[in-house]
């Protein structure tokens, strides 16, 4: 079979060392039965040692002639679309709604909307493992009062338990990306505060809009214009707001909203 050129479009950088490949299997932990998903297989280099342990998965790959090789496989059910495009919860339905596990090297040009695309399914998901540019991980599991913190941090530490498991240099795949890479492990809360997720996402965009300014320059002023005259406190920066005051702060609102 022809050499497959990896395309720059969809952001293709191909994971070849086994070395790595053999640690992130091992950090997923495959097991016979277990329902996974991967994001991108490409070459297959990290399908191939997941499916021999798992027997069957499921893979979605965007790129028509990859698709084409990865149907070669027998122990492979190929979506060909885009990720965004995917519906998991439907896909865990038409699997006896069996939770999914889901991989994958995802393309670091698109990696934060498929993170929120993710996120919206996350009923139906058991865990994810996802190698993603190293500075997307650290902004994901970062904690209050650091530099890191932000939207991303806020809105994944509501639904998801996460920590960067693997550090992986740009030597480890071909072509090399320019940034180092990292693996992170995000597993559901089991146990979520029910918030309205689309005024959640709102309010923490407009906190962060301007992150060195006092948040009475942005979110004071969005929280005024819909009635908010509690004690929320607007005399400190975004990032040092814990994600729980965020998610008390939206369930409040919504309640003056529906009043």
């Amino acid at each position: 079979m022809a050499q497959h050129q990896p395309r720059k479009r969809f952001g293709q950088h191909f994971l070849t060392d086994h070395a790595v490949i053999d640690q992130i299997v091992q950090t997923i932990s495959p097991a016979p039965g277990d329902c996974m998903v991967e994001i991108g297989p490409g070459l297959a280099a990290m399908t191939q040692p997941l499916v021999e342990r798992l027997g069957h998965m499921h893979v979605i790959e965007l790129d028509r002639d990859l698709a084409k090789r990865l149907r070669t496989h027998s122990q492979l059910t190929v979506i060909e679309s885009d990720v965004l495009k995917v519906d998991f919860t439907e896909l865990s339905a038409s699997l006896n709604h069996q939770r999914l596990r889901v991989v994958g090297n995802l393309p670091y040009n698109i990696s934060t909307p498929i993170l929120f695309h993710l996120l919206s399914h996350v009923a139906v998901v058991k865990d994810q493992h996802f190698m993603l540019q190293k500075e997307v991980v650290e902004r994901m599991v970062a904690a209050p009062s650091t530099a890191h913190y932000g939207r991303l941090s806020v809105m994944l530490q509501w639904r998801y338990d996460m920590e960067m498991v693997l550090l992986v240099k740009p030597q480890a795949f071909d072509p090399p990306p320019r940034v180092d890479s990292a693996v992170v492990r995000m597993c559901p809360h089991a146990k979520v505060t029910s918030v309205n997720e689309q005024l959640l996402s709102e309010m923490v965009q407009v906190a962060f809009s301007q992150r060195r300014k006092l948040l009475r320059h942005t979110l004071g002023k969005w929280l005024n214009e819909r009635g908010y005259a509690g004690e929320f406190d607007v005399q400190r920066r975004a990032e040092e707001v814990p994600v729980q005051q965020y998610v008390l702060l939206a369930q409040t609102l919504a309640g003056i909203n529906t009043a």
